[in-house]
């Protein structure tokens, strides 16, 4: 009988586009202020996508070649795409497909997209782990790419989002671990569907006749809006709870831990 094998990241990039908006530069589009922002979310500036040049497919092409040079290895290696993303390029098709294409990779591999807010870098990362530790694919790239501030409201009334969001892309590579016991030890995924209009941009969906019109009547449902002290309020919560989580199934404790990296926080 075979046993499960441990997946390891084997190289990482990043990408983040040239152009800074700092907390100044947001005083010019809202009522608002670098104490202010700083003191709800400790941020002094973002990156935002520049037109022409930036895309959600080919800044995450950007990332997967760091990871790819760190890893040694050619997009002609890559067996599988696994692409998290709720800025697509196009409304289909995904976003996967557009980044093999940039890598120039010909054979037809899987790629397909991962939609799960904030959470969709570690939902893409845990299925391809499992790709990995099954043995049905050795080398899968993993990749997240948003370009969020071309939907932001950029006045007053969106402030409580649109500070918060910027743009960039990340890339891991997932490989076989070469040592016993090395690797992705474990994922834990979680999801509450009764909240799931807490963080929301509502349009354009695809529930209604008409949709194309009703947008242009609704746009105010195009920009995201966030319950913002609730998304907090479970965080705070759901995050020892799932640490714990994973450090019981690994027979760890804290007091083990190395380092953590939690998510950003939000308002």
């Amino acid at each position: 009988m075979s046993t499960l094998r441990y997946s390891e990241i084997a190289g990482v990039g990043h990408y983040v586009p040239g152009r800074v908006v700092t907390n100044a530069d947001l005083t010019s589009l809202m009522e608002t202020t670098d104490e202010w922002i700083q003191e709800r979310t400790g941020i002094r500036e973002r990156r935002w996508f520049e037109e022409g040049k930036d895309t959600t497919a080919n800044m995450g092409a950007a990332a997967a070649r760091k990871a790819l040079e760190m890893a040694g290895l050619t997009p002609d290696d890559v067996q599988m795409i696994v692409f998290a993303t709720l800025s697509p390029d196009y409304f289909f098709p995904g976003s996967g497909v557009l980044l093999q294409r940039e890598l120039g990779i010909q054979a037809p591999i899987p790629a397909f997209d991962v939609r799960n807010q904030c959470s969709g870098f570690l939902y893409a990362l845990s299925m391809a782990d499992q790709f990995v530790r099954t043995g049905m694919y050795d080398t899968v790239l993993v990749v997240g790419s948003e370009i969020h501030s071309s939907g932001l409201d950029k006045t007053t009334r969106g402030r409580g989002v649109s500070v918060i969001f910027g743009d960039g892309a990340g890339a891991v590579l997932l490989r076989p671990s070469t040592r016993a016991g090395h690797g992705i030890l474990s994922t834990h995924l979680h999801s509450q569907g009764e909240f799931a209009e807490e963080l929301i941009v509502k349009e354009p969906g695809s529930n209604r006749e008409g949709r194309v019109q009703y947008v242009l009547d609704h746009e105010l449902d195009l920009y995201p809006y966030m319950n913002g002290q609730n998304v907090f309020k479970h965080a705070v919560v759901r995050f020892p709870q799932v640490i714990k989580e994973a450090l019981d199934q690994n027979g760890y404790q804290p007091q083990d831990l190395a380092r953590a990296r939690p998510r950003h926080r939000q308002p």
